[in-house]
């Protein structure tokens, strides 16, 4: 196959010269528009902008000096989109929306797109958005977060960004970063509209105005009739979505600019008036194959891609532009070649910019965080006690976790007021276990509401409230179901700051009642007992309480680190001992405690020890501190050694030398850890403790077997228990 790259280059000039256009099916002019001259060719100067960075990333690319080929061209069309809505409107862009960031870079003064978009395809560290970890369309300046997935797992957190512009709007936000009247774009391609994460958003848009809600969001769907090979059927967008309630279809010649124009300010109109979702068909073409390592000719003909070529909106723009009499032949030639040797002379004074050369540079951005918020001051009591109500007489009295969380999350809504909590039944139910009982009464909904029985849209709201100023609180229902969304917190959450230098953060604190020991209500969807997807997301905090006094303070600490740091918290609640009172006998009442003062917190990484002798050391945490508890009483008495229980608390920044030194002393150290043996927690502490203590210490670990949780009187079957710790333990002391 001839090189395609070149042959679409030179077609170009080829054609403006011989007057050998496309033609249009249709007949706007620029009279009837309502755009001046110049306006019309600054885009088709940036569409050829975007063309020529393309041509010269495939040039580099064989040269071994570019590390991304997938180009806009065939997609110029979205220029327009990049100058009709203003930066102030939130933009989340897939891989193909070159024009669009350089048109949009037009609004303000002083940028360097080309340059920008040049160190970001060669990787420099350099890169103004990502420091070159990634070829990304980004910009803190113009609105534009990036986006490290461009397989529409954007589009939840876009729906959520506009979800909240009109809440932060009505709650007066101080920290809102988005215009009362601002809408979201999103952009991706026809093959992504398929994707779980795509229907997933736009049902999500649908029911949120189906409810009366306002959803100021243009979904852009830049149609090429492919996804890489596989092709898109030709009238399968508009029949999957033209009909969908609570959505306003809208279809757009890619390739023309006229009705680009004019369809972008209808779609503008609809969203930013009405406040409701659009769905902005664009059926356009694909040029150049998906990347530069793509051979079209393996699953398209020769025709076919000769055809799409011939379509080529630049081609079309040109005979616009001469059938309008805005610019002649000669004029749009020089535009073309003057662009070539800008964008010859940027790329090629960015190839020798500097690069990321090691692991502490890549990493550097992992947590990091440039929009810090304050932290407000603590409420009256006199406020606290009207928002309380009736539990204020009680907030002196023990009482188990479920109750003290609720408590605290009350605190927390009256002391931070750009918190919200949502979920599934967390509203008026007030959660299937009541941990938010009561709170839509005290807070509205506008800042404790129910969402759809969505997952995906539950993370993606908490990300797009993040990005307008929210701490959000979202809540999954069991942890079970947090599978069904995880790329929302791995692929979007978690990498926000890793690709923006921490010029953008979404901090979130995610609530997951979860893991095992349910005797009640069992079966392995209510009784998950594996934590190993957060072993493995840089930047995310993970904090597993075992009581309900650890769970205030360590909640308030998540709030406060999302707060300063922009993190991104999972926070989870072992559903087994939210009503737990009682520790060793029935009525003993040591598993209930007071709710403590408003400023006590526990610090990221710290841990608490329990007893003090030295025979043997159980390291653990949740249900496992409960439950090795109650064995180290067993232990203790049948050997007559006094032993220690560490509960780690926080299982991401665990403190290792800090528990080094709490444990050096001992030779015997038995790892509990409730989850299964492989991929638990108490694998990575048995490998660090193994490296980091100096003294010859024996390590075992005690996990639950590689099994699911069954239902019924086995529920417990596969997990450690007070008996197996105390024998495990009795066993190794007396080795």
């Amino acid at each position: 196959m001839f090189n395609r790259t070149e042959i679409i280059d030179k077609n170009f000039t080829f054609r403006v010269s011989s007057g050998e256009f496309p033609k249009s099916h249709l007949n706007h002019k620029f009279d009837y528009l309502d755009v001046n001259k110049h306006k019309l060719i600054q885009i088709f100067e940036s569409q050829v902008s975007s063309r020529h960075i393309d041509i010269k990333a495939r040039l580099l690319k064989d040269k071994g000096r570019c590390f991304y080929t997938i180009g806009s061209s065939g997609h110029e069309g979205n220029a327009v989109f990049g100058n009709i809505f203003p930066y102030t409107d939130m933009a989340f862009l897939h891989y193909r929306s070159g024009p669009f960031f350089i048109e949009r870079s037009k609004q303000i003064n002083k940028t360097t797109p080309i340059y920008d978009l040049a160190l970001s395809f060669m990787a420099s560290s350099d890169d103004p958005i990502s420091g070159g970890r990634h070829k990304v369309f980004g910009s803190k300046d113009l609105n534009i977060p990036p986006q490290p997935s461009t397989i529409a797992s954007h589009l939840p957190k876009a729906v959520g960004a506009a979800f909240s512009i009109d809440r932060s709007a009505n709650l007066d936000l101080v920290e809102k970063k988005l215009e009362h009247n601002s809408i979201v774009l999103c952009s991706f391609g026809d093959a992504s509209s398929n994707h779980a994460s795509a229907l997933s958003a736009i049902n999500t848009a649908s029911w949120i105005r189906a409810k009366g809600g306002h959803v100021p969001i243009i979904f852009i769907c830049e149609d090429n009739g492919l996804g890489i090979s596989v092709k898109t059927e030709e009238h399968w967008i508009q029949q999957n979505f033209s009909n969908r309630p609570y959505l306003n279809y809208i279809s757009v010649d890619g390739l023309n600019l006229f009705d680009l124009i004019k369809k972008s300010k209808k779609a503008e109109k609809i969203s930013r008036l009405e406040r409701k979702p659009v769905f902005l068909h664009m059926k356009t073409v694909r040029l150049m194959g998906h990347a530069g390592s793509d051979v079209e000719s393996g699953y398209q003909t020769l025709k076919q891609i000769e055809d799409a070529e011939f379509n080529d909106p630049l081609l079309h723009s040109a005979r616009i532009l001469i059938e309008n009499k805005l610019l002649d032949k000669e004029s749009i030639l020089n535009i073309y070649e003057n662009t070539r040797n800008q964008v010859k002379h940027v790329f090629n004074y960015s190839i020798n910019r500097p690069k990321l050369e090691t692991a502490a540079q890549v990493m550097t951005s992992i947590t990091q965080n440039k929009n810090p918020y304050s932290i407000p001051k603590k409420p009256s009591e006199e406020i606290r006690s009207q928002i309380f109500g009736k539990e204020y007489r009680r907030i002196d009295m023990p009482q188990h976790m479920a109750k003290l969380i609720n408590y605290a999350l009350c605190d927390l809504l009256l002391r931070y007021p750009n918190t919200l909590i949502f979920g599934e039944d967390v509203a008026k139910k007030g959660g299937v276990y009541h941990v938010t009982a009561d709170l839509h009464k005290k807070f509205g909904s506008r800042r404790v509401f129910d969402s759809p029985l969505d997952e995906t849209s539950i993370i993606g709201f908490g990300i797009g409230f993040g990005h307008n100023g929210f701490i959000p609180i979202p809540e999954i229902q069991f942890l079970a179901y947090f599978h069904n969304a995880e790329d929302q917190l791995r692929g979007e959450a978690a990498t926000l700051a890793f690709f923006s230098e921490g010029q953008f953060s979404n901090p979130m604190v995610l609530r997951i009642p979860g893991l095992a020991y349910q005797k009640g209500f069992g079966g392995h969807f209510h009784n998950d007992n594996s934590l190993t997807i957060f072993r493995d997301m840089p930047g995310v905090i993970l904090a597993v309480p075992s009581n309900g006094l650890d769970a205030v303070k360590m909640l308030r600490s998540a709030v406060r680190e999302a707060s300063i740091s922009g993190r991104v918290i999972v926070f989870i609640e072992p559903i087994a001992l939210y009503m737990i009172k009682d520790l060793h006998i029935e009525k003993d009442g040591k598993w209930s405690f007071n709710y403590p003062n408003q400023d006590e917190e526990i610090s990221i990484g710290k841990f608490k020890s329990y007893g003090s002798g030295n025979a043997l050391i159980i390291i653990t945490y949740g249900n496992g501190l409960y439950l090795s508890l109650q064995a180290k009483k067993i232990i203790e008495k049948k050997t007559k050694k006094s032993i220690k229980v560490v509960d780690l608390r926080w299982l991401s920044d665990i403190n290792y030398v800090a528990l080094v030194n709490e444990i050096n002393s001992c030779k015997k150290i038995l790892i509990v850890d409730e989850c299964r043996k492989i991929g638990c927690h108490g694998e990575g502490v048995f490998y660090e403790l193994s490296k980091k203590l100096t003294s010859k210490v024996k390590i075992k670990l005690h996990a639950a077997k590689n099994s699911y949780i069954s239902l019924g009187v086995a529920a417990t079957a596969t997990l450690p228990s007070k008996e197996s710790i105390s024998k495990k333990g009795i066993e190794f002391i007396n080795e």
